[in-house]
């Protein structure tokens, strides 16, 4: 038997048919307290000035009344002595004036007294501003409890009422004329733009796939790094396919009572019925999505009926024809297995940081709108510019043209992209900041340890440049580029950076002394530390260790396990320490022999930082062989033809080996 369904304008009636019975209650108060004021307000005059009705008859034959104002059967009477009395008749009108004329009194008639504002008994108008008050403040009060009412809706979401409101979709949809990302927009990611096309060309032909059995895919996953454009992308495809684009973030799912997330997730799945064929993309997945049962992320049972209301809409008993879910997260391995597999998620799409060629498309995107100069070169600029992303790019040529803006120039030059680029990697330079000659003397022969290092370290990363200037939270900085691409770092390059690494501080030890060594070299222990775990535990690159993964699964490190493996025994942890420890202890002892055998090199690095403040990498290389420079002191550093590698895993996106704040 089916429910009875209820009348939506039922609760309507009730509501009118209660507020009426409460105007109709608040009159009749009004009523009653006008009248008991009246009756009030005469006895208390009759109590002062009152006059028996026979006593006023007597006295009016005797002459000694001087006239008599009638109001109704109230009289208001003046003696000849000139006093006022009040009384109240019980004879009918004629009776009374034939008496009153007998007696030859004045008598005054007026109608009976209206209600009045005055608060006696005679007079106009009281009872209906009695009446007023007693309605104006109920009237406030109804009026402010449903001006809150309808705030709490608007705050909530809209809908029939707050409840209803609560649980309705925060997802914004964006009409297909109103879309005016394409493809040709998307530089630098042409796998991810090839499988994402399938999906466009199945939204705009369905019967193409249909007649040979293929089904349109229920949703694709794009991973990658913060930055790539994988939001972009998303809007590409809703641009392409010419369909409604629902946009979401995973965040505004999950909340604190139970049930509004899935409710949540409902609607905006009723929403994209009505809309089919549409896409709706849900951006920061992992937020809504993460793995149950874990511990950590999982467990709570508002976050799990989330999610597993979003399983159910993607793909359950009801077939979602024409609606295709586009996720974006840049931390897939925490994401649930059952969010993952096939028929929810077809495809994974992996956004990756550009190569130099899609460096290369990203930035004429960005500069079509930017006056360039003649000496700009799209591709030299991508060359020194190694591991950015999309993003990164977008803010290099803002960057730039705000330099070009700084100085009132008309174009954006090449001298300005590079000193955006410095700008972003190394920070802004700190012209007010002041050292000593003992300062700047350490920081010299500190970033001559490091050039030198790379100079003589088979597998170092070639110099670019190097500076004593004080950028962002650096005193100092040696800055390396590689020759070419690289998607992995072996065992050699690995050996060479930790040998990079102490070259500062060894420098400072050999021309300072042991007990004048600073905490300037902090950053490099830093980075030298985290090489050697790497290479330990992750990468394979120890004998002794062996090819063992003894990092943190992706497992344990959602149960917030940091670092190791909890699963490892004492000794082994003991072992991996030594080994560490000897990786880091062997990369000194290079930094000493290197700086040992061309210590004359050391000198003549360090004074030509001091006489020059920054150095290109083919200038380190002539001045470490003695050879003179042919530019004036102080002038800035010819910057030489950048060069620069895809970054990865293996290495740092923007590669330098000094960038920590000495103190002062």
């Amino acid at each position: 038997m089916a429910a009875p369904q209820k009348n939506p304008n039922a609760k309507k009636k009730k509501n009118t048919i209660a507020l009426a019975v409460a105007f109709a209650m608040v009159a009749g108060v009004g009523y009653w307290a006008y009248s008991d004021r009246q009756q009030s307000n005469y006895d208390r005059e009759f109590k002062a000035f009152g006059m028996s009705y026979s006593e006023f008859i007597e006295r009016a034959r005797q002459g000694q009344i001087y006239s008599v104002d009638v109001q109704g059967q109230n009289a208001r009477i003046q003696t000849i002595d000139k006093k006022t009395y009040i009384t109240h008749i019980y004879e009918s009108p004629d009776t009374f004036m034939r008496r009153m004329e007998e007696s030859g009194v004045d008598v005054t008639s007026k109608p009976a007294p209206q209600p009045s504002s005055g608060g006696g008994g005679f007079g106009g108008g009281g009872f209906m501003m009695m009446l007023m008050l007693s309605i104006i403040p109920v009237g406030l009060l109804i009026g402010f409890m449903y001006w809150m009412q309808k705030k709490q809706q608007k705050q909530m979401g809209g809908g029939q009422g707050p409840a209803n409101g609560f649980g309705k979709s925060k997802a914004k949809m964006i009409k297909p004329e109103e879309c005016k990302v394409r493809f040709t927009d998307v530089a630098g990611i042409d796998e991810a733009k090839t499988e994402l096309m399938e999906m466009v060309d199945f939204l705009k032909n369905p019967e193409k796939y249909k007649r040979l059995g293929g089904k349109i895919p229920h949703g694709a996953l794009l991973v990658g790094p913060p930055g790539t454009g994988k939001t972009l992308m998303a809007q590409a495809v809703a641009g392409e396919a010419g369909v409604p684009f629902f946009t979401v973030s995973g965040s505004e799912f999950v909340e604190m009572f139970v049930g509004v997330g899935a409710s949540r997730v409902r609607d905006l799945f009723a929403e994209a019925k009505k809309n089919a064929p549409c896409i709706v993309f849900i951006d920061e997945i992992d937020a809504l999505g993460r793995a149950r049962g874990n511990g950590a992320g999982g467990g709570h049972q508002e976050s799990e009926s989330t999610l597993n209301q979003l399983l159910v809409e993607m793909n359950g008993f009801e077939d979602n024809q024409g609606i295709i879910v586009l996720g974006a997260t840049n931390r897939a391995e925490m994401l649930d297995a059952a969010l993952k597999r096939p028929g929810r998620f077809d495809r994974q799409v992996y956004v990756g940081l550009p190569d130099l060629s899609g460096r290369v498309q990203i930035l004429k995107t960005h500069m079509r709108n930017v006056p360039l100069d003649t000496d700009v070169d799209p591709r030299v600029v991508a060359r020194g510019v190694p591991g950015f992303s999309g993003a990164d790019l977008a803010n290099l040529v803002n960057e730039a043209a705000l330099c070009a803006a700084r100085r009132d120039g008309k174009l954006v030059t090449a001298t300005d992209f590079e000193q955006a680029r410095d700008r972003i990697i190394m920070g802004a330079e700190r012209k007010g900041l002041v050292m000593s000659d003992e300062e700047k003397s350490l920081t010299a022969y500190h970033e001559a340890g490091h050039a030198l290092c790379a100079l003589h370290s088979p597998g170092a990363d070639p110099i670019h440049k190097a500076t004593i200037i004080p950028r962002g939270g650096a005193l100092g900085m040696v800055m390396q580029l590689p020759d070419g691409d690289r998607v992995s770092l072996n065992r050699q390059q690995a050996h060479a950076r930790l040998a990079v690494c102490f070259g500062g501080r060894v420098a400072e030890e050999m021309v300072f002394g042991h007990d004048k060594v600073t905490s300037g070299a902090s950053g490099d222990i830093q980075a030298a530390t985290d090489m050697a775990e790497r290479m330990v535990q992750d990468w394979g690159l120890s004998d002794k260790a062996g090819t063992v993964r003894y990092s943190a699964g992706r497992g344990e490190q959602m149960m917030g396990v940091v670092g190791r493996s909890k699963n490892m025994s004492e000794i082994t942890s003991l072992m991996l320490d030594q080994e560490i420890r000897e990786l880091i202890d062997s990369g000194k002892v290079r930094a000493e022999q290197i700086l040992t055998d061309h210590r004359d090199q050391l000198e003549n690095i360090a004074q030509a930082l001091l006489k020059y403040e920054t150095l290109s990498g083919s200038e380190i290389a002539a001045v470490a062989q003695g050879k003179p420079l042919s530019r004036d002191p102080i002038d800035p550093a010819p910057d030489e033809t950048p060069r620069t590698i895809n970054a990865n895993d293996a290495q740092p996106p923007h590669p330098a080996n000094n960038n920590e704040m000495r103190p002062q």
